[in-house]
């Protein structure tokens, strides 16, 4: 599945809630799915700045594609870099480096999120870029 595909899937998803009550419940429930960051991982190093909420984030870069995982202390946020991870992990750093994220915008999670927060998701979208450029040409 492409990045675009994979955006347009969350899309959908979204679209059968009605309210963002229901949205966040199910940006929770992403949380909770998210496979865990290893140990090893949970440090300084690897927060990402600018977030609100403590975030740790790491990527693995094998047979040409990157996987990340990631940790969180609050749910909701476990939820967003939840749903980032969806998107970017399982491909190239160059697909990640060039690609559009649109579903942000698309789902209304930027106007729904507090300004800390959206800046929160912003750093977890950036910080995942600048590791697709760092292995781009390895």
């Amino acid at each position: 599945m492409t990045i675009n595909e994979k955006q347009d899937a969350i899309i959908e998803e979204f679209a059968f809630y009605d309210d963002w009550m229901e949205k966040y419940e199910h940006i929770i429930e992403l949380g909770k799915e998210l496979p865990l960051i290893d140990e090893q991982y949970k440090t300084e190093n690897h927060l990402i700045k600018g977030c609100q909420s403590k975030v740790w984030l790491h990527a693995d870069f094998t047979d040409g594609k990157i996987d990340f995982t990631a940790d969180s202390d609050a749910i909701i946020t476990k939820g967003l870099v939840g749903m980032m991870i969806e998107v970017l992990s399982g491909h190239s750093p160059k697909e990640i480096a060039e690609t559009d994220i649109y579903f942000i915008d698309k789902i209304g999670l930027k106007s729904h999120l507090s300004p800390t927060r959206s800046n929160g998701l912003l750093s977890m979208l950036k910080q995942m870029k600048l590791y697709a450029v760092a292995l781009y040409n390895k």
